[in-house]
């Protein structure tokens, strides 16, 4: 979903080279050492991930094997083609038991499998390399990929009535202005080879919602009649517990890039006019 994006973006300025595991499956050191060795790029954007949050919690060896195991064999083989690493990452490496968003000087305290391999993915990224950007991101929307804005238009045509709970809150994130936002980080770069840019950056659409909130801007900007009914996270049984609040606080990326992404409402309607 966020691939596919920053290939369409990207492309106009710049050599990329796409890897999916139909070419590179991550998890293998040697083959993922040797696809990184024969293109020897200057920059690396990791979005490979098993992102299935319910089943990271059925499936640890898998979360990990991939979001740990693959980033330090992405991580290292990076160090050594001398690669400037973009780890994407997530708000759910914290608990969601702060009251006000969070910046990236907080402690993480991941809740469930998913964040525990993604946060892992971090240290590992920090820890051997100096030339990084760990960009954490949260609830991607987007073509070309399983997310919540599809998920909902799919329900609303077979469903009069949709239960979206209302007790977690965060910030909508549309695949097309991260990857511009990427593209800006990736020129900020080249002009200007400092070590003060690298480092932890929050990135997400402005504002926030619930997810309860969130479906019913979706379900009124298509002028649908289907009704969404706010629930508890308890009301709905899932395998992975999810943080109550995980909004990010991006003004470092606005203080150092005087970056700034547009309202999620914004991009949501940008969305289903052009693409859903």
């Amino acid at each position: 979903m966020l691939g596919s994006r920053l290939v369409d973006v990207l492309s106009s300025e710049h050599e990329v080279k796409a890897i999916d595991i139909d070419n590179c499956d991550i998890t293998n050191q040697k083959e993922t050492t040797k696809t990184i060795t024969d293109y020897s790029p200057s920059i690396i954007i990791h979005t490979a991930a098993y992102t299935d949050v319910d089943g990271s919690e059925l499936n640890l060896e898998k979360a990990f094997a991939v979001n740990t195991g693959g980033t330090e064999n992405v991580v290292s083989a990076a160090k050594k083609v001398g690669s400037t690493l973009f780890y994407i990452s997530t708000d759910y490496v914290f608990d969601g038991e702060k009251d006000e968003p969070y910046e990236e000087t907080d402690i993480p305290n991941p809740i469930n499998i998913y964040g525990r391999s993604k946060l892992e993915g971090e240290k590992i990224t920090q820890a051997l390399l100096e030339k990084y950007l760990i960009l954490r991101t949260s609830w991607l929307f987007g073509p070309n990929g399983k997310n919540f804005v599809i998920t909902i238009l799919q329900k609303a045509k077979e469903k009069e009535t949709l239960k979206v709970v209302d007790d977690q809150i965060g910030s909508p994130t549309y695949t097309l202005d991260l990857a511009k936002a990427i593209k800006s980080l990736l020129s900020t770069l080249n002009s200007q080879l400092s070590t003060k840019f690298y480092g932890i950056y929050n990135i997400t659409n402005s504002g926030s919602c619930s997810w309860y909130e969130f479906a019913k801007e979706i379900i009124s900007l298509k002028q649908l009649k289907t009704q969404i009914l706010p629930v508890s996270s308890a009301e709905i049984k899932r395998p992975a517990k999810r943080p109550k609040m995980s909004i990010l606080d991006s003004s470092k990326l606005m203080n150092i890039f005087n970056l700034k992404l547009r309202s999620w409402k914004e991009a949501l309607n940008h969305f289903l006019l052009t693409s859903a």
